[in-house]
């Protein structure tokens, strides 16, 4: 469905008689996009081997670097004249060619399996990990969170896999919710799912809401729009026709690093890459504040492409993972929801006032930036989980599991 809005935006762009038809057609594009960056890392952490759920959450902020990177580079070449439009045109052929693969892709297996269908989840699971991959442990883990509630015993979770090695997908369709076996948690009708306001006001879930806003606007805060969106101005003085195929490097730097850096979430923990990224952003803006008023160009260069390679490190791609990690399945969809508010927000007003605060502050504006990443760093040393290796968000949480 997100796909229409990419495809049919970028013709009222392409096509804009006006200033109205441009903004309409922004308007269509920009509802895509809010609501394919809620749904993709859900989609993700559904459909990621369990161990590897950093890696592949990494690659949303990947693709959105690509795009990134594309945009970048057809304005580098196509910004005169009226072929801005064919820049346009060919955000739509992008969003088409998504459509069509789409297609070929699955359901999410353990939304299936909430739906009642567990023989369809497994049929569609083994499609996606390998016909010789061993499944059941994986479908038993999406019910762990309720098989093994009773008495705080893993009894329930032992007579599940008994029962999965011993039936076929039918019958444990039929029977996962006999005698409270469950092969897998039903997905919450309408009036399970919290709302954005009831996920605020849950007793277990309120300090999630703010961890995941915090970390959100932090990767905002921190200053990284700031080089994407401002870079070519803000080092014009500096380095002068340079300043342009700094801001592409900036872009293919970003995405070579995120990518590189995407087994680092599995592997040293989403809060350790967290606290690195910041660290070394903060120590970038000192850096990037001196080049720029002290007008040394090659520190300046080096600052940017250090900044952009702290963040690839963690505030980038692990934002969009914790969001999915810190809260129950009843209240996925509002905290993701609550994620982007708080980061499109956060972008809004890094894109408004850094140009007003650069104007006045020159380059001394990257020693707010530092101070921000090292109030954030503190407020995600001391506030916020890890998650890596959890099962659930009780886990994540050190609460005990409650009995619905």
């Amino acid at each position: 469905m997100t796909t229409l809005f990419f495809a049919i935006g970028p013709v009222f762009e392409a096509l804009s008689p006006s200033i109205a038809v441009m903004a309409f057609g922004r308007l269509l594009s920009g509802v895509g996009a809010g609501a394919s960056v809620v749904i993709v890392p859900i989609y993700i952490a559904e459909i990621a081997p369990p161990a590897d759920k950093g890696f592949f959450g990494a690659f949303t902020q990947i693709m959105c670097n690509v795009g990134i990177f594309i945009a970048q580079l057809l304005g580098y070449f196509l910004s005169h004249g009226s072929y801005w439009r064919t820049i346009l045109a060919i955000g739509g052929a992008i969003g088409i060619a998504q459509a069509a693969g789409l297609f070929l892709s699955v359901e999410s297996p353990k939304y299936v399996a909430e739906q009642g269908n567990l023989s369809l989840a497994k049929k569609t699971l083994r499609r996606i990990r390998g016909g010789h991959v061993n499944v059941e442990d994986e479908v038993s883990s999406w019910g762990s969170a309720d098989s093994g509630n009773i008495n705080g015993t893993t009894h329930l979770k032992s007579k599940a896999k008994s029962l999965a090695h011993h039936t076929t997908d039918e019958e444990q369709t039929l029977l996962h919710n006999v005698d409270g076996v469950r092969g897998a948690r039903p997905r919450p009708g309408k009036d399970q799912n919290l709302s954005i306001m009831q996920v605020f006001r849950h007793p277990d879930y309120q300090k999630a809401a703010v961890a995941v806003i915090m970390v959100m606007v932090a990767q905002q805060f921190s200053g990284i729009n700031s080089i994407v969106m401002y870079g070519v101005s803000l080092l014009a003085g500096l380095l002068e026709s340079n300043s342009a195929l700094l801001n592409l490097a900036v872009s293919a730097l970003n995405i070579v690093v995120t990518a590189g850096c995407a087994p680092l979430a599995d592997k040293l923990g989403r809060k350790t890459c967290l606290l690195g990224s910041l660290a070394g952003m903060g120590t970038s803006s000192l850096l990037l504040a001196f080049g720029i008023t002290k007008s040394v160009p090659i520190l300046s260069a080096v600052a940017v492409l250090l900044f952009v390679s702290s963040f690839a490190v963690g505030l980038g791609p692990v934002p969009f993972i914790l969001a999915s990690e810190l809260v129950g399945p009843d209240a996925v969809d509002a905290t993701q929801s609550i994620a982007l508010g708080a980061n499109w927000t956060a972008t809004f007003m890094v894109a408004q006032f850094f140009p007003l605060a650069s104007a006045k502050l020159h380059g001394q504006v990257y020693l707010i930036f530092a101070a921000l990443s090292a109030l954030f760093a503190a407020f995600i040393a001391w506030c916020v989980p890890e998650t890596q290796g959890k099962q659930n968000a009780d886990e994540v949480w050190g609460r005990e599991r409650r009995v619905d």
